[in-house]
């Protein structure tokens, strides 16, 4: 294994590029990055929040889950995230122009429900995308999560399953029949047929 950059701010959402560079979010810096073979590391967009989870749209524009931000703390040496934090923003799915840096705001909330912490997602082969939402949390309480499922034009946001505990990673099978969410706090990967565009059986 090599090391190709170091000095990320907590570095999530791997895109790998034709080219041999990598767009990754740096989430406690509020970015999208773009990290090429030699190491080089150069600002795409400022997102500002907490980028997270980070996929290339059937527009070839980059989809980020905003979870709105963290309060970090050094703990034996190593950054980690902790609650939402005084300046949170909310949580959003955002799209950014690659060559221009430009973000926009596509979705904060599903049927009045603001989002709390989107957290991944990952398009499927009709142009839509699963999404998580992690949740805050907060001093004394903490939100409860769910699986979402959206167009990337902004038509339709609709919520699939809730809640779930802190739902993190979200992936699709191969085929795109199988949809698949892992839990954090609760060690579990759920599994669940897609039966259509944004419906699971």
């Amino acid at each position: 294994m090599r090391e190709i950059a170091s000095g990320l701010q907590f570095p999530e959402g791997p895109i790998a590029l034709p080219d041999g560079s990598v767009l990754l979010v740096e989430i406690q810096r509020g970015t999208l990055s773009r990290v090429t073979s030699d190491g080089k590391v150069t600002v795409v967009a400022e997102t500002g929040g907490g980028p997270n989870g980070a996929a290339i749209g059937p527009d070839d524009k980059v989809y980020v889950c905003n979870n709105g931000g963290f309060e970090w703390h050094q703990v034996a040496g190593f950054t980690v995230p902790g609650d939402q934090p005084e300046h949170y923003c909310g949580g959003s799915i955002q799209r950014v122009d690659v060559g221009s840096g430009r973000v926009e705001t596509v979705y904060t909330e599903c049927n009045g429900h603001p989002l709390r912490g989107p957290n991944d997602l990952v398009f499927d082969t009709h142009g839509g995308f699963w999404f998580t939402d992690h949740g805050k949390i907060r001093a004394r309480e903490r939100d409860r999560g769910g699986l979402y499922y959206a167009r990337p034009d902004g038509s339709l946001i609709r919520e699939v399953i809730y809640p779930l505990d802190s739902p993190n990673g979200v992936g699709l099978s191969p085929d795109g029949k199988r949809l698949y969410v892992a839990e954090t706090f609760t060690g579990r990967v759920w599994q669940w047929d897609v039966t259509g565009p944004g419906e699971v059986g």
